[in-house]
């Protein structure tokens, strides 16, 4: 059995933000929030502390985005040390909470990325309408030409189906453009009769392999429009970006990183693409995803959690299950798409060898705190005839720091037991097993630990208590014999 325990870390940096940025955020406060807000269609109100580290962290993108977005969306904050009334009324328990109000009125959470470029392209959907009216062609045609995707409905103008769409443009417009039209010939030239919803992938995505456009006619709610985006939205080899890693990652996926620039050079961008697709599409269907990405994008990470070296001009690829699995192509990528071809099969066949970070294992390990490393965490944590503790934590981290000498009293503690493991691993420079995410509140840890140290300490001061008893009760025994001899 492992028992662990796992810090949370975070560097929290501080910028000195010019005065005109400040100013592009409103702030609010309880004796002006309803006038002021009412002033404004559409609002994304932060409600923080000052003392809060996440706040800090997310102040300079929130104002990166308030500029980005003047004119078009208004972005506000709120104290809520200073404004507690205003920030019990809409149920503020945590910080920093971003909420999107419309004329006012608290239209739900905003749950979308919070670097100020992934704000900027969320809020930017948020302001207008939930769904566009579309009357003729041209509005078609404009409105599908866009970077992004696009959703167009096609119902008669009393159809309960075009309510349904409104309500699911309502709460998914965050993720997605929606527009509609009751001009039902508007599908006629995507082999669409009667109503329905059209799914248009990005232009910038076009290619042989598959349509541009989907057609989705079955019985429409909620639920059912949301399963046909969610499947369709990406097509076989989407663009991974900051903004939409997380819904992507959700399955094994493969990513081909590279000079992917999608504004200045589509078709640059499309060239390394089209040459995943052919790959992909003889893969299709057997659990893998595919995508491609901007390797500037992601560099950190291909470097440190892929182990990939500095940019060698041409694509690589890496995979990342949904388990926390990571393997990547060592071969270089060719341009017939052959090298990509074999880093498939091997993976599919199960020959490939999955890429752990890890620290070197280290030759002597004598302290009672056993240190582990990627490498070594199996041996030493899953061993299944022993029960093990192991903390993760940050070199950086102070209150690891603090943690420090209570654990290791702990550890002494317990060292005599052979059956039990009190271990730490350096969870900044070692791949942390899927599942080992403890609890995060520090003061929860360190009264865990010190109690447990406690508990030892006492256990062991009773045990020894108990062991002289029973020798100061042979001792009488013996001298009770030799007084009766």
């Amino acid at each position: 059995m492992a028992l662990f325990l796992h810090f949370g870390f975070f560097l929290l940096l501080s910028f000195d933000i010019a005065g005109p940025a400040r100013r592009d955020v409103l702030e609010l406060a309880d004796a002006d929030f309803d006038y002021l807000a009412t002033e404004h269609e559409t609002m994304l109100v932060k409600f923080y502390a000052p003392w809060c580290g996440h706040c800090k962290k997310l102040a300079p993108d929130f104002e990166k985005a308030a500029t980005k977005l003047k004119g078009t969306v208004q972005l506000a904050k709120v104290d809520c040390t200073a404004n507690s009334e205003l920030c019990a009324r809409f149920g503020v328990t945590g910080y920093p909470s971003l909420k999107i109000f419309r004329s006012g009125r608290d239209a739900g959470p905003y749950d979308g990325p919070r670097s100020a470029e992934g704000i900027v392209q969320v809020m930017k959907k948020q302001s207008g309408p939930d769904s566009v009216l579309l009357r003729s062609n041209s509005d078609l045609e404009q409105f599908v030409n866009h970077y992004e995707a696009s959703i167009v409905g096609l119902f008669s103008p009393d159809s309960s189906r075009l309510s349904e769409f409104l309500k699911a443009a309502s709460l998914l417009r965050e993720q997605f453009r929606f527009a509609h039209s009751s001009n039902l010939s508007l599908g006629q030239e995507y082999n669409a009769t009667g109503e329905c919803v059209l799914l248009f992938r990005p232009p910038r995505l076009s290619n042989k392999f598959e349509e541009s456009v989907v057609v989705f006619s079955d019985y429409l709610t909620i639920t059912s429009l949301r399963r046909f985006i969610r499947d369709n939205i990406f097509g076989l080899v989407p663009h991974l970006t900051v903004e939409n890693m997380e819904r992507l990652r959700v399955k094994d996926l493969l990513t081909v990183y590279y000079d992917l620039d999608y504004v200045h050079n589509v078709r640059g961008s499309n060239y390394w693409r089209n040459r995943v697709m052919l790959v992909a599409s003889k893969f299709r269907g057997r659990g893998l995803s595919f995508s491609v990405a901007n390797r500037k994008d992601f560099e950190a990470e291909i470097q440190e959690e892929f182990g990939l070296g500095p940019d060698p001009g041409l694509p690589v690829a890496t995979i990342r299950t949904r388990l926390g699995l990571k393997y990547t192509m060592r071969e270089e990528f060719t341009r017939d798409g052959r090298s990509l071809e074999r880093f498939l099969e091997d993976y599919f066949s199960g020959r490939l060898k999955r890429f752990i970070k890890s620290e070197p294992v280290p030759e002597k390990n004598p302290g009672p705190v056993k240190v582990v490393v990627a490498e070594s965490f199996a041996e030493i944590v899953d061993d299944p005839n022993k029960d093990a503790l192991i903390l993760f934590y940050s070199p950086l981290c102070q209150h690891c720091k603090k943690l420090e000498p209570v654990y290791a009293q702990l550890a002494s503690e317990l060292s005599s037991d052979p059956d039990v493991v009190v271990a730490k691993m350096n969870a900044a420079d070692n791949d942390v097993p899927l599942g080992y995410d403890g609890p995060r509140e520090v003061k929860d840890l360190l009264k865990f630990v010190k109690r447990e140290a406690s508990h030892s300490l006492r256990k062991e001061t009773t045990k020894h208590r108990e062991e002289t008893r029973k020798k100061g009760d042979e001792t009488k025994s013996e001298e009770t014999r030799h007084t009766k001899r």
